[in-house]
Formats: C-alpha cells, structure tokens, sequence
C-alpha cells in the first residue's frame, strides 16, 4: 500500500507549487528586464521593492503623477492555445502605458504580475521578455514583478497577466478635455489589429463559425491564430514625440489623446471632450482591415456593436489645433506610425442626440459626444 502524502508530511511541492522553478523563471528573465533599466532604476532584480530615482523631477514646477492598471483579457486564451508567449507582453504594456500617456504623461517605470497554475520556467521567462521588449519601445523601466503558482485555482497550461506603471506629467502640459475647442481636429492612428480588446467576442464568432487557429486565411495573409495573436501596438513614444513637438500652449498644439480600448472609438473619444463638443468622425476617411470585415461578416456581427466592441483600425485618436493638425500627421507618418485626418470637433447643436450613431459620455465620464457618419472605405 502506498504512502499517502500526509503520512510523509505534506510540503509545498506536494500542494503544487514548486519554488524552485519559480527561482529559475527569474534567472531566465533577467537579462531581458535589465536591459529596460536606465540610471533612475536603483538595486537590480529581484528585490521586494522595485525602486526608481525620481530626483529628477526637482526640475518640476508642479509634477503630477500618473497611474494606471490594466490586464490582457482573454487574448491569452489564444497564446495559450497556440503555445506561444513571448509577444502577450506587448499587449499588456500597451493597455497599461497607453492609457498614461493620454494625460500627456511620460510612463516612468513598471511592473507585472503573472498568475499561473504550473510556473514552467520557459513559459514565463517567454512572457516577460515580451513585456520587457514592449517595455523598452514604450521607454519604460520594468522595475519589478511576481509570478504566482495557483494549483487549483487554474490549470496546469492557465495563466493570467496583469500591470501596473507610474508616469509623470508637468501640471501645465497636462492634455484633457479642459484643452479641447471647437475648431480642433481629430487624427486617427492606425491600430496593428485587434489589439486586446473584444476578443470574448471573436473567440465566439471563430468558434460559431468551426475555425481553427491554424486555418489560412487568404484574406489575412496568414493563419487566424497568427492574425489574432498580433501585438498590440504600443503609441506611447509616438504621442510623447507629438505633444512635445506641439506643446500645449501654443497656436499649434496637441490638446489631447484618447486610447482606443473597450468601448470602442466612439466611446474611448468622447470620455476626453468637454460638456458642450461634438466630434464628429468619417467612416470613409479609413478602410476597415481584413481581421474585422472577417469577424463582421462570420458572425452577422451588427455594426453597432462592432463599433462599441472592436478598434475597427484605430488604435489612439490625438486632437489638435487646426494649426497643428497636417504637421502633426506628417510626424506620425514619418515615424512609421500611418495617421489622417478623421474628423472635426464643434459646438454640439443637440440635434443628434438620442441617434444610433451618436454616443455622448462613457464609463462614468460625463463628457461630449461622439458622432461617426459615412461609410467605411
């Protein structure tokens, strides 16, 4: 008769966690989180506090800081399913630093943290790199982290991720509705696809409709897997390049951003305009990608909730002086990010409210309003 854990005196190994793989998960790490860390990151890896030297901002005349939180969602259901975990890390840089640098904030530093039923020491190792690398696109120090081993809770193959970053702002650049006027303009950034929001929705269409992740799709240019797997685009060093080079104070100013996330574009914009503004956003100024006309069309998706579901292309809006606007698109442009011109903001008559395809306030925000006319190129 065999012996029965209890009988040999239970251990931590024996309840499923195995601390020693989390130790070489570290090991397997480092050298990527090192190479995001600059001068103001202090002690290394591996401490019980990530410490960053904010001396700087002695320069300040009145620093703000910035804060924001944020996970993946279920698009790690698709890196788990097709075994691939070194680019989920630019999704979660993305949702977390993007959302700073709305405010017109640079993100100084950030951590992460990993949930995982089994710690395989190559799979998390994988994951972090891929936050690092995106963390160094963003210009932000990963100054810290955990890895959780959850037997029971999750599965052997689950994992979840989430993150946290801190950026800082000077008081008078600070962007938001408060800067936005009738007159401005609205400029679209494109999206690299679906980014990391909607996904429960896809999952199901894809599901609905029997496709596996390794069927080609001509439409794509790739597998379904590859294409719903693509990384989040990570805009904080663009729109930081913008509203530096068109401070908020000027004629031709950068008056703020809006990150494209849940919600929608719609949604997302509205939140960063004041009581009183209309913006009003042509569909015809950009063609849908392939990845949503698919998921519109296998799903019989109604357009009204792509839009409030999906980035349908957009991944982050700036509004600017009418002054700033051609300039400003020829920046991003020129720094490899595809931008236009996708609207105008005014005074909102209230003669389309209550419409379909306008949408006022979001989120608990009771800001202005969103109008999107036209059709899709």
């Amino acid at each position: 008769m065999s012996s029965s854990p209890a009988e040999n005196g239970i251990t931590y190994a024996s309840a499923g966690v195995d601390v020693e793989a989390g130790d070489r998960a570290v090991e397997l790490m480092k050298d990527a989180v090192k190479a995001t860390h600059n001068s103001s990151v202090l002690g290394g890896v591996g401490g019980f506090a990530g410490l960053f030297d904010v001396s700087r901002l002695v320069s300040y005349k009145k620093p703000l800081l910035a804060t924001s939180t944020d996970g993946v969602g279920t698009k790690v259901a698709i890196a788990q399913a097709m075994d691939i975990h070194d680019t989920i890390g630019f999704d979660l840089v993305g949702m977390v630093v993007d959302d700073i640098v709305v405010v017109g904030a640079e993100p100084l530093y950030m951590t992460d943290y990993i949930a995982c039923g089994k710690v395989v020491p190559e799979r998390i190792a994988d994951i972090v790199r891929g936050i690092a690398a995106a963390c160094s696109v963003a210009g932000t120090a990963l100054v810290g982290g955990e890895t959780a081993e959850h037997p029971g809770l999750l599965g052997e193959h689950e994992y979840d991720v989430a993150g946290a970053a801190t950026g800082v702002v000077e008081a008078d650049a600070l962007l938001g509705p408060d800067r936005v006027k009738a007159g401005d303009v609205v400029i679209g950034m494109a999206s690299s696809g679906l980014h990391s929001n909607g996904y429960s929705l896809v999952r199901r269409v894809i599901n609905h409709a029997g496709w596996e992740l390794d069927r080609q799709v001509s439409e794509l240019g790739r597998t379904l897997g590859e294409e719903l797997l693509e990384p989040t685009r990570v805009y904080a060093a663009d729109c930081l390049d913008l509203a530096r080079a068109f401070p908020v104070n000027s004629s031709a100013a950068i008056h703020g951003f809006s990150h494209v996330t849940g919600g929608g574009l719609a949604a997302n914009l509205a939140r960063v305009l004041p009581q009183g503004l209309l913006a009003t956003v042509d569909r015809n100024t950009w063609e849908l990608p392939a990845i949503f006309k698919l998921v519109s069309e296998l799903g019989n998706v109604p357009l009204p909730d792509l839009e409030r579901t999906l980035n349908l292309g957009v991944g982050m809006v700036a509004i600017a002086s009418p002054e700033a606007a051609d300039a400003a698109v020829a920046r991003l442009n020129e720094r490899g990010l595809p931008s236009w011109v996708m609207g105008t903001v005014a005074e909102d008559s209230g003669a389309f409210t209550g419409t379909v395809d306008y949408v006022q306030g979001a989120k608990g925000v009771d800001g202005g309003a969103v109008r999107l006319v036209g059709q899709y190129a």
